[in-house]
């Protein structure tokens, strides 16, 4: 019980520390275009970093899947309304670009930072298990930090899995365009916590690029090869997926000539 209220405690902290940084970015780069890259950079550090503590939890700490899974909601809610119009996913922002929401340079720029980010935040969770302020983090730092891949059905199916996921949630943000923010953000957050419930045992349910790299790429089991066609070939295809069935396909079997509005993002500014 202390190790979980502990880290409960260090994952307060991350959001805490990030929020003000992002804020203070804002403030000190507002004149310099460069304050949609730093706000990717710590968001996407806090969503990594975040995922880093949940996962040594679940899989070391053998939290309840009940817990595990309210953990996965509340931290969802919590990274959508502190983003500050951070993407955080590489396969949002593609979309986004597709969308003509983002210029293909500031989407390219996103994804460098978010992938910068990713291994920014494997790094320092690494240095702050060291410390050792649990039995959980000492053990994993005894262990070498050593991981194995959650990787547990043949490759097609895992990829299978991914995409499937990713086509959801995707699916999900795409029909809630029209939804009030405050409501929508527990939407999504409830469709990822479905999509982690039903693809965890098998993938990891990760659903998105630079969050998999940050935290099962180190892992053991599996090739580099392989993670990249079941984390980062399989939810970009389970997005370009969800698009074409619905802004296309849809459309045209319908009769319509477009299929709906680009949706609204979760964020309260659009930067371009």
């Amino acid at each position: 019980m202390a190790d979980f209220t502990v880290s409960l405690s260090l994952l307060a902290g991350i959001v805490l520390v990030s929020e003000v940084t992002r804020r203070l970015l804002l403030r000190l780069l507002e004149r310099t275009g460069l304050a949609v890259y730093a706000v990717e950079l710590v968001s996407t550090f806090q969503l990594c970093a975040c995922t880093h503590e949940l996962k040594l939890l679940g899989e070391v700490g053998r939290l309840e899947p009940r817990f595990a899974l309210t953990l996965t909601y509340l931290a969802s809610v919590v990274h959508a309304l502190t983003f500050h119009g951070a993407i955080g996913n590489p396969s949002v922002t593609l979309e986004r670009a597709y969308r003509r929401n983002l210029t293909g340079r500031c989407a390219l720029l996103r994804i460098a930072c978010q992938f910068a980010a990713a291994v920014v935040a494997r790094a320092i969770v690494r240095v702050v298990w060291t410390l050792g302020l649990t039995d959980l983090h000492l053990r994993h730092k005894l262990l070498g930090f050593q991981c194995l891949s959650p990787i547990h059905a043949p490759l097609p199916t895992a990829a299978a899995v991914e995409l499937a996921c990713c086509f959801a949630v995707q699916t999900a943000a795409t029909h809630t365009h029209a939804v009030d923010e405050k409501y929508r953000v527990h939407a999504i957050a409830t469709v990822v916590t479905t999509m982690v419930y039903a693809g965890g045992s098998v993938t990891g349910a990760v659903l998105n690029p630079a969050l998999a790299f940050s935290t099962q790429f180190p892992c053991s089991g599996n090739t580099f090869l392989e993670y990249c066609l079941v984390y980062w070939l399989a939810p970009v295809l389970g997005m370009i997926s969800s698009v074409l069935l619905f802004d296309k396909v849809a459309p045209l079997l319908s009769g319509k000539a477009g299929g709906e509005p680009p949706y609204r993002p979760l964020e309260s500014k659009k930067w371009n």
